[in-house]
């Protein structure tokens, strides 16, 4: 689902102002009771969609489904990477794109964060864990690009491996442990080096604190 948001600039004025309209329009739908102000707060979301639409050369009915598909009040979405590290190496998970990332993905509505750890690595890596700690807390904007149209909270989890083996699936062709000195490509709006840098120091640091924007 990720993948289909790349298309989106960053850095520009326009994203903001259409995802703050977007926003304020969603909340207006949920809590007015109000015909006429339904009414309005319906043409600003279909004004915030257009913008999008303009500016990213998506079709309107993509922007509305990526964009203005949820109800209620405007929260970020929650996604979870796991850091499981063997003797001072890393383990990443090459996709189908042929970049490689930390196990992870949205965290679903039925999941905590670290039953959501699990079930990502076990689908992506074919792994059993244990998470142990979080190392960091993101705010997703702020240290990978592309921007998206949402806002995202990342979220590291140091993890212990337990059993698994893996298995080539529908998300993944390859997994395999690497020193942050012989960091492969990577899906950097995912994960950036620096992000992992973060997990080898937590993993090398039994005081650590975890780090929140």
């Amino acid at each position: 689902m990720e993948k289909r948001h790349n298309q989106f600039s960053n850095n520009e004025s326009w994203l903001n102002w259409a995802v703050e309209l977007q926003a304020l329009a969603q909340a207006g739908l949920a809590y007015s009771n109000d015909r006429f102000d339904q009414e309005r707060f319906t043409r600003i979301r279909e004004i915030a969609a257009e913008m999008m639409s303009v500016k990213t050369g998506l079709s309107l009915d993509q922007v509305k489904n990526l964009f203005c598909n949820e109800t209620g009040y405007q929260t970020p979405k929650l996604e979870t990477r796991a850091a499981i590290l063997d003797e001072n190496r890393i383990l990443l998970v090459r996709e189908n794109a042929g970049t490689w990332s930390l196990p992870g993905g949205w965290v679903d509505v039925d999941q905590s964060v670290g039953s959501n750890t699990i079930k990502e690595v076990r689908e992506e890596a074919g792994l059993d864990v244990r998470p142990l700690r979080l190392i960091a807390v993101q705010d997703r904007k702020a240290h990978n690009l592309p921007a998206y149209a949402y806002g995202v909270c990342k979220i590291f989890v140091l993890c212990q491996r337990i059993g698994g083996t893996f298995m080539p699936n529908i998300e993944t062709t390859e997994s395999r442990y690497f020193a942050y000195s012989e960091l492969p490509p990577l899906s950097e709006e995912k994960n950036t080096r620096e992000q992992i840098g973060l997990c080898f120091q937590a993993a090398s640091d039994p005081d650590w604190r975890t780090l929140f924007d």
